[in-house]
């Protein structure tokens, strides 16, 4: 007579460790081998129980130049964003030691001169006020009686007195995202 194979009846403990590992992301296949299970047993009894994988993130995509030369631009970029903030901020010190604001950099204009008036003597002010009517657009930095406007209403000026170098700056070609920037 023909006789059948004897039938694997696993233990719950080794159902839980097969499940554990699967929902972790372990193949199907290498688990029924590994646990001398049937691949359709397992199969099956993932639909009727109900197991399901931990969603995984994608793995990080190899950059096209590779990832030392990669690893090589992005420090050369840090460097050279490290040493530009550093010549901010020597910029910004000696103007709010009160150097001469020809030097600072034009998007921190109303912050410097927010900052003088506020910490510096107020003939600084006036001088402030006297160099910044030199030139059209920052005359629009104070009010009528001679207050100087609060730092959101300065920026939004240098904003749009400088509207064209904020659009080179971000990279907006001529005819692209004309609405910005929004002020």
């Amino acid at each position: 007579m023909y006789e059948r194979p004897a039938r694997k009846i696993r233990s719950d403990d080794t159902w839980w460790a097969i499940r554990r590992a699967w929902e972790a992301g372990e193949t199907a296949a290498s688990l029924a081998q590994r646990y001398d299970v049937g691949l359709a047993n397992l199969w099956r009894r993932r639909a009727s129980e109900g197991w399901k994988r931990r969603a995984t993130a994608d793995p990080d995509p190899e950059p096209a130049e590779g990832w030392d030369r990669y690893a090589q631009r992005k420090q050369a970029e840090f460097e050279y964003r490290l040493e530009e903030t550093r010549l901010l901020a020597v910029k910004l010190a000696e103007a709010m030691q009160g150097g001469p604001l020809e030097q600072g950099p034009v998007w921190h204009l109303g912050f410097l001169l927010e900052w003088r008036a506020e910490n510096l003597p107020p003939e600084q002010a006036d001088r402030d006020r006297a160099w910044a009517n030199r030139h059209g657009w920052t005359g629009a930095f104070w009010s009528e009686t001679g207050w100087l406007h609060p730092l959101s209403y300065l920026d939004e000026v240098t904003l749009q007195a400088n509207r064209d170098a904020w659009r080179e700056d971000a990279g907006l070609p001529p005819g692209a995202a004309e609405s910005w920037p929004e002020v």
